[in-house]
């Protein structure tokens, strides 16, 4: 799909874009989701690898950068997203992709990047993968960070079959659903109806499990 360099030039470019903070956050989003890609598809590293490193090339403009963005492309800005000004940014990085970044503009690097802050109702691999990456990787020092990190590695998927892991995947998922609307409720703070939607999608879908969603 895409070769080292491409890969190692998208790196170079993003690394001159962003704070040292962000950037050694994307950093662990991007070692993350190739750990993540080698359980679930060791065929799409290369695009998890490019996801990862897209997914916040916004994430440090202004709020007004944000709308001047959404202005200068089209884009109708859902109003969960103005409620909730740290969720824009991932609107306005899959929309710049095409445009600033042509190579890596396929759907699936868009849409895992579109999606990584609040999930969406039937996501992807790449899409679970990257929202999970951004979660739990390494750099991550929350609370709830690091108890999804245990809960997910802890189990030892990588020593379960192929249906368990992606069993294990989305009660990983469903969790970090549930620290987020959570933590959102205390602040008293909007909740995305996408992450709703996301987190009854993936109830509905492991409704034949008998395990307890627990971390």
């Amino acid at each position: 799909m895409f070769d080292e360099k491409s890969i190692d030039i998208l790196r170079a470019h993003i690394s001159s874009l962003m704070s040292g903070y962000r950037l050694e956050h994307t950093l662990g989003v991007e070692s993350m989701a190739a750990e993540l890609g080698e359980l679930y598809a060791p065929e799409k590293i290369d695009i998890l690898r490019a996801a990862a490193l897209l997914h916040d090339i916004t994430k440090e403009n202004s709020f007004e950068k944000q709308l001047q963005i959404c202005e200068k492309l089209g884009i109708i800005i859902p109003s969960a997203a103005k409620a909730a000004p740290k969720t824009l940014h991932a609107i306005t990085a899959a929309a710049v992709i095409p445009s600033e970044y042509p190579l890596f503009a396929m759907r699936e690097i868009i849409d895992a990047v579109r999606w990584h802050t609040t999930g969406r109702e039937d996501m992807s691999i790449c899409e679970k993968i990257i929202y999970l990456a951004d979660y739990i990787e390494y750099g991550r020092k929350f609370d709830d960070c690091i108890r999804l990190r245990e809960y997910f590695f802890e189990a030892k998927p990588e020593q379960m079959n192929e249906s368990e892991r992606l069993i294990h995947l989305d009660k990983t998922l469903v969790l970090s659903f549930d620290m987020t609307i959570s933590q959102l409720i205390n602040e008293g703070a909007l909740i995305d109806p996408s992450t709703t939607a996301a987190r009854n999608f993936l109830i509905l879908s492991l409704s034949g499990s008998t395990d307890p969603i627990r971390p």
